[in-house]
């Protein structure tokens, strides 16, 4: 059975994924550094990780197979769990891909090094990070999980 694996600190959307993993029955982990209220569903755990560095990274990437999905915007956690089998999907409802994961492992690396070159740098005009989490980015994460879902089922079908 499939888990849903959710980076909770700054996920916009737990509330889609919950319905959705709700209607498919289907385990929702919230993973956390704290400050998140439980949810009453039972299919919903929220694990608390200790305060550090990447530790809620961690704990998906130690805990993430074949079949799982992954919410997450942190480029290396998405590496991670691929390289492990699991799917991984930003939380606007773009899907990290064996195949277009090295080039946005390689883009942020990049926009890292521009970032420390020039701290002053300013891109006026440009889409970034702190950008509004719209309703077509919620409808775009609602449909992506369900495709995901679906695509996980279809899998498990033709391997069980």
């Amino acid at each position: 059975m499939s888990i849903i694996y959710i980076d909770a600190d700054a996920c916009p959307v737990k509330t889609e994924a919950e319905e959705i993993a709700t209607r498919h029955q289907i385990r929702l982990v919230l993973v956390s550094n704290g400050g998140i209220r439980p949810s009453p569903n039972p299919l919903v755990t929220l694990v608390i990780v200790p305060d550090g560095p990447d530790m809620a990274d961690k704990h998906i990437a130690d805990q993430a197979v074949p079949g799982d999905i992954v919410i997450t915007g942190d480029i290396p956690l998405a590496a991670k769990v691929i390289a492990n089998g699991a799917a991984a999907m930003r939380h606007n409802g773009d899907v990290f891909t064996a195949a277009n994961i090295g080039g946005q492992l390689a883009t942020r690396d990049l926009m890292a090094d521009i970032r420390a070159a020039d701290p002053f740098l300013v891109q006026s005009g440009r889409k970034g990070a702190n950008a509004a989490f719209s309703a077509k980015d919620r409808s775009r994460f609602r449909n992506a999980l369900e495709a995901e879902i679906r695509k996980g089922q279809l899998l498990a079908g033709r391997l069980g």
